[in-house]
């Protein structure tokens, strides 16, 4: 039961960052916005792609709610969301306790195995 109300509670928001993730390109776009605001034309010149197509790939982070975009003019200026991250973060987090606990069982298990009282 505990473990189904883990999943109802990250799920959607879990999926959808992990889903935006998924692309190496948009990695490069999170890594790359980590160390501060950038415009979208700097952004896409580190990419092998035409600007339409990483423009998919700005609001498909954007989706996400990984990144804000905002417009000055002519130039579209994207800054990272570290909120949005702290929720893969917490994921991970809950995730690697859980598996600890396992680990710290199986540990128990073969030791106790291995000296019967």
């Amino acid at each position: 039961m505990a473990i189904l109300s883990l999943v109802a509670k990250y799920s959607p928001e879990v999926d959808d960052v992990f889903l935006a993730l998924a692309d190496p390109t948009r990695r490069g776009v999170v890594r790359q916005l980590g160390r501060g605001p950038a415009s979208v034309g700097d952004l896409a010149g580190a990419f092998p792609m035409t600007l339409p197509s990483f423009l998919k790939h700005v609001r498909a982070l954007e989706s996400a709610g990984l990144i804000h975009t905002t417009k000055a003019g002519r130039v579209r200026t994207c800054v990272l969301n570290r909120e949005r991250l702290a929720v893969v973060q917490d994921w991970l987090a809950e995730q690697h306790s859980i598996w600890q606990q396992r680990t710290d069982r199986l540990e128990q298990f073969v030791t106790d195995e291995e000296h019967p009282s």
